[in-house]
């Protein structure tokens, strides 16, 4: 069945031209031109994905964004004509995935959505690398202290609370807490989790465990499980 993804955007034109670049690589594309719409298209649809512009009327992206991120974990990749590293934060900071600055290589676009499908779809379909105490079987939970990722339900749980995330910080717990107590440079934690040359990443995954901490950590400034080993990396600590 062909993935639907749904392009946002108040320019006609542009989002008429993702639609050319995508629709040949077998995607059904669905169209909004303000994030109010946009809305109204996800409760009437399944939407594998979300291309979305920043600057629109109605409803922006940035709180279009923080809406869906009430109820949903699809990936949502922003567009802006801006540039700078600040806007690219706040947006990954709302609860966007990634973030393409306009005008766009139709290329890089395409890669990136390959990506981001393949990874929110394949996400039942992670390996484990973690024994289990029973030399038979593989661990279905992988826990450091309260915090737990169950690998068959995909559910991320703090002190027997559901914790939300995304796929890109499920895909972050789960490497970390598959390897706890080991430090992974931004770079490594970049090529692992995005599967991408890790280009300039350091701001990008510092968002990231950022947002992880506000979700898992009573104190984020003080953080009990997520922690930074400065200049070197991020690790998961190891509690019984």
């Amino acid at each position: 069945m062909n993935k639907n993804i749904l392009v946002v955007d108040d320019e006609k034109e542009i989002v008429d031209a993702i639609e050319f670049y995508l629709k040949p690589e077998g995607y059904n594309i669905l169209k909004a031109y303000d994030g109010l719409e946009a809305l109204e298209m996800l409760l009437e649809n399944d939407i594998e994905l979300i291309i979305m512009d920043v600057m629109m009327p109605n409803m922006d992206g940035l709180r279009t964004t923080m809406k869906i991120r009430e109820s949903k974990n699809i990936p949502i990749i922003l567009l802006s004509a801006k540039s700078e590293d600040m806007d690219k934060i706040l947006g990954l900071n709302m609860g966007a995935d990634d973030y393409i600055t306009k005008p766009f290589n139709p290329l890089e676009l395409t890669a990136r959505v390959r990506s981001h499908l393949r990874r929110y779809i394949n996400l039942g379909n992670i390996t484990s690398e973690v024994i289990s105490t029973s030399s038979q079987d593989k661990l279905s939970i992988l826990r450091s202290g309260g915090l737990e990722l169950n690998e068959e339900t995909k559910i991320v749980s703090l002190d027997g609370d559901d914790v939300k995330v995304t796929p890109i910080e499920y895909k972050i717990l789960y490497l970390l807490l598959s390897n706890q107590g080991r430090v992974f440079s931004s770079h490594e934690l970049y090529e692992r989790v995005w599967e991408e040359d890790p280009y300039n990443c350091e701001k990008t995954v510092a968002v990231h465990i950022r947002r992880i901490r506000q979700k898992i950590e009573i104190d984020s400034k003080n953080p009990k499980y997520l922690k930074v080993v400065w200049g070197i990396g991020y690790k998961i600590e190891n509690f019984k």
